[in-house]
């Protein structure tokens, strides 16, 4: 049993509703309320303020209605875990692996995603990012609207399936990391500006109010958020969080929010006697998110980086669309890969301004980066993977330079095998005018690109969830199943190769040709060299002697004495040892 305390600083009256009985609560310093009887666990409650409601607990440990039910009461003090002597491995030798736990497995919850987790670890994974699970509307989703930040979602299993997740991934060697939302609020079942001022009008973001991190009553939104992520990492054990798109959380306090989140992190860290990472997605290009504190930085222990991507797949692809209009050159690729940031302050075209700023002194394991993502693949108006753009041997080449690359790679679920099922975009929203909404938008931002907008599959549908379900039939049929073994040598080779996982950027060195459109990359003792274009060609470069061929990605290659000839398409790793 515990007392359940609520923030609700505006409200003259609050009342507990539980077992079909309502109770008053009695307040408590700065607009904390706390309930006058301690609640039994496993019990459903909701709360009315001054008379309205019955509305969930912005603080619910679990929503077994959903967004709009009851919430309850859950005490983390009754699972049994295993992972007790569990260590955590280390972010610069990872390889990181984002999957959506409803399109994993047919069943799409988190027990069942424990049958393929052995998959992972054959492949050589060391950690499992997880798409945001926390409670959002509907049955299927991406979560990035989630509302109750506390509970993990109920079709997905609750807090119970969750932690069986973990622990099964920990007894696999497999870190975890949570994906969490914490520069806005999904827009249905948000009733939190009823409790009191979460939201703020002065910034806006792309998907509605922004959270209030620095104005009136702040203090206690801010704690809200860093609490969330104390539990996830203490109640649930995860390694570490990803926080999505954080150039959308707007603060102007001399002590930045992320700056305090990661602090916290640390001192649990320290508490409990683990290493826990906090990762930024931004668009910024912003060193100073990961630069430590006395350099003006926040601390984050890592950032995704996306010029890596847009240079690889403006490459591969040929799209110039977007922000794909920036990008198109080896050039792009080679800077990439030298420092992370391609736009350094460099003028953007897509942008019509500079962007950026350098990174010069940090190393290339402050980065995650991809080939593939949730947002690349399934923001697209199919949800269209690299496999339905280009050939095979393109393919081979992202992975490859992915996975030689001086930075943190990050897979997206069946890359690996090149599925042939879309990730699409997906929604279940239960209100009909919220529904139509989202599915007429979706629409309106693919008219020009899908040319027949009935085309753009609807989020809406559930057919559109179920066709973004993996196939893992796929991984033992051809072509799958050599790009399977692909991804799995080049991963093997990557944690067998300490210069590969060592983030010196500084080290990279290239050699190309963008008119014949061949790259070599090398990294002592690894020699990595493609060839894009339509010919077979002989590409002399300044290797050591007696280097020798360890993959090709296809028949043809030859190695010669400092040169190599390529067919189109391929790509070649030549060692010198």
């Amino acid at each position: 049993m515990s007392f359940l305390r609520v923030w609700a600083p505006e409200a003259a009256k609050l009342e507990i509703e539980q077992l079909d009985r309502r109770l008053a609560m009695k307040r408590a310093e700065e607009g904390w309320w706390t309930s006058v009887e301690p609640v039994s666990f496993g019990v459903d409650y909701a709360f009315f303020i001054d008379g309205e409601g019955p509305w969930p607990d912005p603080r619910s440990a679990s929503q077994p209605s959903g967004v709009h039910g009851p919430s309850r009461t859950v005490d983390h003090a009754v699972f049994r875990w295993s992972d007790q002597s569990w260590v955590a491995p280390t972010l610069d030798a990872a390889v990181i692996y984002e999957l959506h736990v409803g399109t994993f497995t047919p069943v799409g919850t988190f027990t069942s995603t424990i049958e393929r987790l052995d998959h992972l670890r054959d492949l050589g994974v060391t950690h499992v990012e997880l798409m945001p699970v926390a409670e959002f509307p509907g049955d299927r989703g991406w979560g990035y609207d989630g509302v109750d930040l506390y509970a993990p979602h109920h079709s997905y299993g609750g807090p119970d399936g969750l932690k069986t997740l973990v622990d099964a991934c920990h007894a696999r060697g497999l870190g975890v990391i949570l994906d969490v939302v914490y520069n806005h609020f999904g827009p249905a079942g948000n009733y939190w500006s009823r409790f009191g001022p979460y939201l703020t009008q002065h910034y806006k973001t792309p998907w509605g109010e922004a959270v209030n991190l620095d104005g009136a009553g702040s203090d206690h939104v801010r704690r809200y958020f860093c609490d969330n992520a104390l539990i996830w990492l203490r109640a649930y054990h995860f390694d570490g969080l990803r926080l999505d798109a954080v150039h959308a959380i707007f603060d102007r306090s001399a002590t930045h929010f992320l700056e305090q989140l990661a602090t916290e992190v640390a001192a649990l860290g320290r508490e409990l006697g683990r290493n826990f990472v906090i990762i930024a997605e931004s668009d910024l290009n912003d060193p100073r998110l990961v630069r430590p504190s006395e350099a003006g930085g926040y601390e984050i222990d890592a950032q995704w980086s996306d010029d890596f991507h847009h240079a690889l797949h403006a490459l591969l692809t040929g799209e110039r669309e977007g922000y794909y209009r920036d990008f198109g050159k080896l050039d792009d690729l080679a800077k990439a890969l030298q420092q992370a940031f391609v736009y350094d302050g460099r003028y953007s075209i897509y942008r019509n301004r500079r962007h950026g700023r350098s990174p010069t002194g940090l190393s290339g394991n402050r980065f995650i980066c991809c080939t593939q993502n949730h947002d690349q693949v399934g923001n697209r108006a199919r949800g269209d993977r690299l496999a339905h753009l280009v050939s095979p041997g393109r393919l081979k080449i992202a992975a490859t330079m992915l996975l030689m690359s001086p930075f943190v790679p990050m897979l997206f679920q069946g890359e690996e095998w090149a599925a042939s099922t879309p990730f699409q975009y997906f929604t279940g929203h239960e209100d009909p005018d919220l529904a139509r909404a989202v599915s007429e938008g979706r629409k309106r931002e693919f008219a020009e690109i899908a040319q027949d907008a009935n085309a753009v599959p609807d989020p809406q549908s559930p057919g559109t969830f179920l066709s973004s379900k993996l196939d893992w039939s796929e991984c033992s049929r051809e072509p799958h199943r050599q790009m399977l073994e692909w991804y799995r040598e080049l991963i093997a080779l990557r944690r067998r190769t300490p210069a590969l996982t060592n983030g010196r950027m500084e080290e990279v060195e290239i050699y190309f040709d963008e008119a014949k459109q061949w790259f070599v990359m090398w990294r002592d003792p690894i020699t990595v060299a493609f060839n894009l274009s339509g010919d077979r060609q002989r590409i002399e470069y300044p290797g050591k002697a007696g280097a020798r061929l360890i993959m090709a990605s296809r028949a043809g290659i030859v190695v010669g004495k400092g040169a190599i000839e390529l067919p189109p398409d391929s790509i070649a790793i030549l060692t010198d040892c």
